[in-house]
C-alpha cells in the first residue's frame, strides 16, 4: 500500500522482520531495517523520493558506477534516549558534505529538502529499529551512485540516491594498534581525499590488510609526498595528545573534514583543553613517545566516535602508549555520546529530533 507524506511516496512492508533480530547481539552494519529510501536523478532533475521495502535493486551491466566509480556516501547514526525519543547528531553537516563530495565526483547536488525530509520520514517509520542496548545505535547510510548507462568515460546522465539503515553494535571493541604507512598513500594534493567517495576506501583495503597480517588493526596514513606527516587513522581523523595539548592535522585536499572531528575540537575548547591544528611529524610522535610526553592517540569518526590507540608501529619498531585513568579520549567520547543520547545539555545545538 502506497501513501504520500508531503513530497515522499511511502510503500510500507507487508510484514516486518524486526522480531527475528537479536538486538542484544548486533554486528556492525550487517542487519538491515525494513525500509529504504530511493530517489532517482533523470532528465536533468531529482525526482520524487520513494520509501519502499528494503531489498535488492536491478542495474544494467553498463551502468557507469561499475566502470567509472561515481559514488559518494555519508555515515550517520540515530539514537534513542531514556524516554524513547529518537535523535540524530548534526545531520546538516552530513547533508552539506554529501554535496561537497558529489560536486568533486561530477554528481548532481541533491536538494537539502530531499535529504532532510527523506531522512526524517524514513527514520520515523524505522523508529522501532533504533536499538537501546548500551553502545548501540541505528547506523544510517545515505549514498549516491551513477546508474546511467554507457561505456564512454564521462559522467552519467542518471543517478540514484539511497538511504539504508542498519541497527548496529560498537564498531571497534577496545583499543587498536596501528601501523604508520610509508609506501602506500590514501590521497594526493588536488585529488579526492576530502570527499567521501567510495574509491577512497577501496584503495585503503590492501595496505590495511598488509598491516593486519603484521598484527595491527589499522593504518595511520601519511602525506603522499614525503610520508613525514601523519594525516588520518584508517577511515578516521586522528588526534594526538602531547603533554596536555591535543593536536590534529588541518583538513586539506587529502583529509576528510569529519563531523566527529569538528565536534571533538569544539568540545575540547569548551573544556579548556589546549588545542593545536597543525601538521604533525612522525618523528615528533616517536620523540614524544621516547621522552614520555606522548600521552594519547585516538581516531575520531561516526562509526566508532572515539577509538583509542594503544600503540603504533614504525619501521619494525613498536611504541606503546600509557594507560591513563582520566584520558581526553574517554572525556570527549562521554561528552559527545551524552549529547547524542540526550543524557546531557546540548550547548552547541547539535541534536536533531526525529519525531
Amino acid at each position: 500500500m502506497e501513501t504520500t507524506t508531503g513530497k515522499i511516496i511511502v510503500e510500507k512492508i507487508k510484514e516486518s522482520k524486526i522480531a527475528k533480530v537479536d538486538f542484544s547481539n548486533l554486528p556492525f552494519g550487517k542487519v538491515y531495517s525494513d525500509h529504504m529510501l530511493v530517489c532517482d536523478y533523470k532528465d536533468g532533475a531529482w525526482q520524487t523520493p520513494h520509501i519502499k521495502p528494503y531489498g535488492p535493486i536491478s542495474l544494467d551491466p553498463a551502468a557507469k558506477i561499475f566502470h567509472y566509480g561515481q559514488s559518494v556516501f555519508e555515515g550517520m547514526k540515530a539514537y534513542k534516549d531514556a524516554e524513547g525519543q529518537a535523535w540524530l547528531f548534526r545531520p546538516d553537516e552530513n547533508q552539506k558534505r554529501l554535496n561537497i563530495s558529489s560536486k568533486r565526483i561530477s554528481i548532481p547536488e541533491l536538494p537539502k529538502e530531499i535529504f532532510m525530509e527523506g531522512l526524517r520520514t524514513l527514520l520515523k517509520l524505522e523508529k522501532d529499529w533504533i536499538p537501546t542496548t548500551p553502545g548501540s545505535s541505528l547506523y544510517v547510510r545515505p549514498f549516491i551512485f551513477a546508474s546511467g548507462v554507457g561505456l564512454h568515460a564521462s559522467p552519467a546522465d542518471q543517478y540514484k540516491f539511497f538511504i539504508v539503515c542498519a541497527p548496529s553494535g560498537p564498531y571497534f571493541a577496545g583499543k587498536i594498534k596501528v601501523l604508520i604507512e610509508e609506501k602506500y598513500s590514501r590521497a594526493a594534493n588536488g585529488g579526492v581525499g576530502f570527499a567521501k567517495a567510495g574509491g577512497n576506501y577501496a584503495g585503503q583495503f590492501y595496505p590495511t590488510q598488509l598491516a593486519v597480517e603484521k598484527g595491527y588493526q589499522q593504518v595511520i596514513w601519511t602525506d603522499d609526498n614525503t610520508h613525514e606527516y601523519i594525516e588520518e587513522a584508517g577511515a578516521m581523523n586522528i588526534f594526538v595528545r602531547i603533554n596536555d595539548t591535543l593536536m590534529t592535522s588541518p583538513v586539506s585536499d587529502r583529509i576528510l573534514d569529519g563531523v566527529t572531528r569538528k565536534s571533538v575540537l569544539d568540545i575540547a575548547k569548551a573544556e579548556d583543553i589546549p588545542v593545536e591544528i597543525r601538521k604533525i611529524r612522525v618523528e615528533e610522535l616517536i620523540s614524544a613517545s621516547k621522552n614520555g610526553s606522548l600521552k594519547e592517540m585516538f581516531g575520531a569518526g561516526t562509526a566508532a566516535v572515539i577509538s583509542p590507540i594503544s600503540g603504533f608501529g614504525h619501521r619494525d619498531a613498536d611504541y606503546m602508549l600509557p594507560e591513563l585513568e582520566n584520558s581526553y579520549a574517554s572525556l570527549l567520547k562521554k561528552r559527545i555520546t551524552d549529547i547524542q543520547y540526550n543524557r546531557a545539555e546540548d550547548p552547541f545545538g547539535w541534536r536533531f529530533k526525529i519525531d
